[in-house]
């Protein structure tokens, strides 16, 4: 990156940082002022979020602003879950890719049954459908717009189903911890799994992992739910071009599409995350004596990343326009709202009647 675009990022990027510090610091002073604990029934990153919405809808960033807000939702995210790959051994995640396969699997078919039989009661186009059925199903936006150009979705189509993911995904982001907890009585392989499954986007997975883990010290969730999403990006290189086949069958149209240009490039980033811890737990060890060097760095990158993940948070809630919500009509968001509900349905169902087997 060159200087001049380093100017360009910069103010939205310290806004985000500046947001990011806020939110720890309202954490702090909700959690030892107001209740006098060492932390507030509320989590740093649910009110990043939250404090962004209100700053962005109260006051309209500027041009300048979103340059960096959009780098920080783009980059900053994806680093940030790359970092999250230094709290996992590599037995851990092979074990819990395993579970998660399955349920993946079912939650996907799940959904694109569901709007295609849906579709057929709530007049909505076919290209919308689709373009929900994947955003729902595999990794929200990302999929969304991997998918649009093969269909030949409209503009509209796209900002209509990115804004069902957005609105949904942050619910379920800001919900779902706690109704984990509740639902699986703290048992955290569960909470993990359902998180990575039920929620759309790979930022609002994240979020909601270190929600819980803020919220009721259980880093085995936020590592399950990270792998589970992951893994379940991995389904782009399937579900895009499938659903170019089914939309496209029986047109004769060149496709210019490439599975490199969609494939998820930050999943290797993780993984090579956890090859780094434990090649690095092998080299510092007691015995060497440089333990608490390799400790104390782990522990630094745990750090940034959840300033990281706390400043895209803050960027996606700055980016929610509300307004624009409202105006895009109420039959996509019905579909939306469906599948959503849906496929956290069909996680529970398939966590409680086959997964248990695997755990």
């Amino acid at each position: 990156m060159d200087s001049q675009k380093i100017i360009n990022v910069l103010p939205g990027l310290v806004l985000a940082l500046v947001f990011c510090l806020f939110s720890q610091g309202i954490n702090n002073v909700i959690g030892i002022e107001l209740f006098g604990t060492t932390k507030s029934p509320i989590s740093t990153v649910m009110i990043a979020i939250l404090l962004g919405i209100i700053m962005g809808n109260a006051f309209t960033p500027r041009p300048g602003m979103m340059i960096g807000l959009d780098f920080t939702q783009k980059y900053i995210l994806k680093l940030g879950i790359i970092f999250l790959g230094i709290r996992l051994g590599f037995e851990e995640f092979l074990k819990f890719g395993t579970v998660a396969i399955p349920l993946i699997i079912v939650c996907i078919l799940s959904v694109l049954i569901l709007i295609k039989l849906l579709i057929k009661k709530v007049s909505i186009s076919s290209k919308m459908s689709y373009l929900i059925a994947i955003g729902t199903s595999v990794c929200g936006a990302t999929a969304i717009v991997a998918v649009a150009p093969i269909i030949e979705a409209k503009k509209t189509e796209v900002a209509y189903a990115i804004a069902n993911i957005t609105l949904f995904g942050v619910i379920a982001m800001l919900i779902y911890p706690y109704f984990a907890q509740w639902y699986f009585y703290g048992e955290p392989v569960m909470a993990g799994l359902f998180l990575g499954t039920a929620i759309h986007e790979t930022s609002q997975v994240a979020a909601a992992g270190l929600i819980y883990d803020q919220q009721f010290n259980s880093p085995e969730t936020l590592n399950v739910a990270t792998v589970t999403k992951l893994i379940r990006n991995t389904f782009l290189v399937i579900m895009v071009p499938l659903f170019g086949f089914l939309y496209n069958r029986g047109k004769v149209k060149d496709k210019n599409y490439s599975i490199f240009s969609i494939f998820p490039y930050f999943v290797i980033g993780f993984i090579g995350m956890i090859f780094v811890r434990n090649i690095g737990d092998q080299i510092f060890t007691i015995e060497n004596g440089n333990y608490e060097f390799w400790k104390t760095l782990i522990n630094y990158i745990k750090s940034l990343a959840t300033v990281f993940l706390t400043m895209a948070m803050a960027a996606v809630g700055i980016s929610i326009n509300l307004n624009e919500l409202k105006s895009m009509g109420y039959k996509p968001f019905v579909v939306g709202l469906i599948a959503a509900v849906t496929v956290g349905i069909v996680s529970i169902l398939s966590l409680e009647t086959f997964l248990k087997v695997f755990l």
